[in-house]
């Protein structure tokens, strides 16, 4: 694969998207992604972790504090990302490089682990990077947004402005993946926690404080919970913001026709 796979300007967009850097807000993000993490892998040890589009580091920082692995790989089409890696004094950090979106540079089943964390719904061509995935890594961890909801047509400009060109739903992601010749071994649904909704409120989008609107949004997300639980995995996924997935390659490929 050639690097003009990317798109000249989807590639410069991220380029410059770490020069821009929030660190409050990505780290808040990044901590409930890396526990999503840690949860779905609960009960396994790896040694070595990948994690591509790794960002800026913030997962693996909280992963690396959390003794979850001993070595850490992190690829990232940004630049300006990579740096940020490699900046970070990440424990366990053995390389951060700039990859081409797709390539991933490394052998055969080499990692333990593969985290693709709200990575996918970014990617032009998604199938082709689940294959690299599938060839480097023995198990994966794949993390998406549940964007793909009533009124997603209305919405195509709020879900570019934060770079998804892909939308899911647990359903979709499952298929995907099935049709890629994954095997899910577990998977968890999630939504936006209070802290964060009200982090975006209040900093984010530079609102004053309200006890009303925090009530609102704790009050909100407590009923969704419940009812969840009530109701079962069908209506939690229909609330959930987020989707993830533990996977492993199938013992026997899918085959067309």
């Amino acid at each position: 694969m050639q690097e003009s796979i990317i798109g000249g300007n989807y590639k410069t967009a991220y380029d410059q998207f770490y020069q821009k850097h929030d660190e409050a807000w990505r780290m808040l993000s990044a901590k409930y992604k890396a526990q999503h993490i840690i949860d779905v892998c609960r009960g396994l040890n790896f040694t070595k972790v990948l994690e591509v589009g790794a960002g800026d580091g913030s997962i693996l920082k909280i992963l690396s504090d959390n003794n979850f692995a001993a070595e850490y790989h992190a690829v990232e089409i940004s630049g300006s990302g990579v740096e940020y890696i490699q900046s970070r004094g990440i424990k366990g950090l053995a390389s951060a490089q700039v990859f081409d979106g797709y390539k991933l540079p490394f052998d055969d089943d080499s990692f333990d682990l593969i985290i693709l964390s709200h990575v996918l719904e970014h990617v032009e061509h998604e199938r082709l990077l689940l294959r690299e995935l599938k060839r480097v890594g023995k198990q994966c961890v794949i993390e998406v947004p549940r964007d793909y909801k009533t009124g997603v047509d209305a919405r195509i400009k709020h879900f570019l402005a934060y770079g998804h060109i892909n939308v899911y739903t647990p359903t979709s992601l499952r298929y995907l993946l099935r049709t890629e010749g994954f095997e899910i071994e577990k998977d968890l649904t999630s939504m936006i926690e209070p802290e964060v909704t009200r982090f975006n409120a209040y900093v984010n989008q530079k609102k004053a404080k309200s006890f009303v609107k925090n009530l609102k949004i704790a009050a909100e997300f407590t009923v969704k919970q419940s009812l969840g639980k009530i109701f079962g995995k069908k209506i939690t996924e229909q609330f959930a913001n987020a989707y993830t997935v533990l996977c492993k390659k199938a013992s026997n490929q899918p085959e067309l026709f």
